[in-house]
């Protein structure tokens, strides 16, 4: 392949990635595909998949492309795939069509079925090129590549904290009035937080950061999603108000888990929607395991969680290696050792190191945040 070659996929792919992040929220539990097709240096045809569309990015190409898809190059942001699911496998339509070339970002994550459509495209005679644009196809689908291989959740901690690593002021210190948000982090900080929301399924908090902050935990990204946007909270012992603005705004998109027998208190919740689970305390620590937690998201099909906790539950999260990412949002602002910590164990003795495998930083106004993997969600099982 030439330079210019190289260049000019790269830019197709570009917007075949541009078409896959703009269907994020309305593809899972499915990927987020784009596909482009390419005849004599012009677009004939492009799409992405959205889930309840059912068409996959390269069947919605095709179909705009029609007759002029016979010669084309495709360009799609994921291997495209080679097995009957909820429709019949990409490669044969692309094979059928007359595509001549092929260039795929990333092999699809599935053990079961990588590189088979690639295989297929190629006893076709179908030229293929392989891993343009890969780190950016990987990053888009990094919780469905976690998801595929494992059946677990892609979870992601995110925290607003301080240079001195703090996300409150010291409880005695802290007058600010009930239902009220106490940020740490700026404006843009806060953005690219609802984002983050945006392209997961579900948030999980603890119940004591609903009773200090009282907070709504919703996607606020103004971006359409195809399901609700689930709002978990761990309440071992159901303190959860009726009065709080997380049950007064429930539609169908709240869940409790808690630990002790209480059939008065969860009945008040049922009663305004809330689904209320009662799983059996961790024999060691107590509380609600949250290995536990991420079983029962994952048979709902939530493919990707950000944790948004307090310093309790982040241990908690860190020690029992659910986490798969971190970021990190840090303002120039220092509160001293009296504050809270962005992670404090509630077990005596208890000692846990994580390393980040790889991070990058992003500059957010005055802010600046730490993005880094603990698990590597294409590769760790």
């Amino acid at each position: 392949m030439t330079q210019t070659e190289s260049n000019t996929d790269e830019v197709w792919m570009e917007r075949a990635l541009a078409l896959a992040e703009a269907s994020v929220g309305l593809n899972s539990p499915n990927p987020a595909i784009g596909c482009v097709l390419v005849k004599d240096d012009a677009v004939v045809g492009e799409g992405a998949h959205i889930y309840d569309d059912k068409d996959h990015a390269e069947i919605v190409a095709l179909k705009q492309a029609g007759g002029q898809a016979r010669g084309a190059t495709a360009y799609v942001t994921l291997e495209p795939c080679s097995h009957h699911g909820r429709t019949p496998p990409c490669a044969d339509a692309l094979i059928a069509a007359g595509v001549a070339r092929v260039v795929t970002a990333v092999r699809d994550p599935n053990p079961q079925v990588s590189g088979r459509g690639l295989d297929r495209l190629q006893a076709a005679g179908v030229s293929l090129t392989i891993g343009v644009k890969e780190a950016a196809a990987r990053r888009i689908n990094e919780a469905f590549a976690k998801f595929i291989r494992t059946h677990r959740p892609f979870v992601t901690l995110k925290a607003g904290i301080t240079l001195d690593g703090r996300i409150a002021p010291p409880a005695s210190k802290n007058h600010i009035p009930s239902g009220s948000t106490h940020w740490i982090t700026g404006d843009r900080s806060r953005e690219v937080v609802q984002e983050l929301r945006h392209g997961a399924d579900a948030i999980l908090t603890g119940i004591g950061t609903i009773l200090s902050d009282d907070p709504l935990l919703t996607d606020r990204s103004g971006r359409q999603r195809r399901r609700p946007f689930l709002r978990v909270v761990l309440d071992s012992s159901l303190r959860l108000s009726v009065d709080s603005q997380l049950v007064r705004t429930v539609s169908q998109d709240v869940l409790v888990f808690h630990t002790k027998p209480s059939i008065k208190r969860a009945k008040a919740l049922r009663e305004r929607g809330i689904r209320v689970e009662r799983l059996d305390p961790d024999p060691v620590t107590g509380r609600i395991p949250l290995r536990d937690v991420m079983e029962r998201l994952a048979a709902m099909d939530m493919v990707s969680v950000m944790l948004e906790g307090g310093s309790q539950i982040n241990a908690s999260a860190l020690a029992a290696q659910i986490v798969d990412k971190l970021f990190l949002f840090y303002a120039p602002v220092i509160y001293g050792s009296a504050a809270i910590p962005v992670v404090r164990s509630l077990e005596p003795n208890t000692y846990f190191t994580t390393r980040l495998g790889s991070y990058q930083l992003h500059e957010l106004g005055e802010d600046f945040a730490v993005e880094g993997y603990l698990h590597n969600p294409w590769e760790s099982a």
